[in-house]
């Protein structure tokens, strides 16, 4: 039994280093790319996350995305509408409201960009069988949740 469990302990640190590596060269990767589209990273990834949205939202809904302070969350739009990636316009169905919108050339050079990087990202997972594939997307989601709540937790001064 104790090999079992020394077995365990082994993986769960090689786990730790690797994901600690694996965090940090998504960070660098994160900060490269914003770098060549003369972004802020937390901007990119604003772009991203309005990419998976059903239509425009609001600087609310930015701030829930982002996990920012709606002040926070006007300043990175104002950002974003400078630099052309994204417009304001009024709800018409309700005129308080104002909508923010991507604009879709500057998202098509967005995307050119991810298109030019896809390849290599898609090769590597020609390594995986369908279930194996299966399984990172599970640990992903699952992790896209954790980090919601870890987010939550940091932020709420509950650690």
């Amino acid at each position: 039994m104790p090999q079992k469990k020394d077995g365990r302990v082994r993986l769960m640190t090689e786990l730790g280093v690797a994901s600690r590596r694996y965090m940090a060269s998504y960070a660098l990767f994160n900060q490269a790319l914003a770098d060549h589209l003369s972004l802020h990273p937390t901007d990119l990834q604003c772009l991203n996350l309005l990419g998976l949205e059903p239509g425009p939202v609001t600087t609310g809904r930015i701030a829930e995305l982002t996990g920012l302070t709606t002040g926070s969350a006007t300043r990175l739009v104002d950002r974003l509408e400078k630099a052309g990636y994204v417009t304001r316009r009024r709800d018409t169905e309700d005129r308080r409201k104002v909508l923010v919108e991507a604009v879709p050339e500057r998202m098509a050079e967005f995307g050119a960009v991810w298109g030019k990087l896809n390849g290599a990202w898609f090769e590597m997972f020609d390594a995986y069988d369908d279930g194996e594939i299966e399984l990172l997307i599970a640990h992903m989601r699952r992790t896209v949740d954790l980090s919601g709540a870890q987010i939550e937790r940091l932020r709420s001064g509950r650690l």
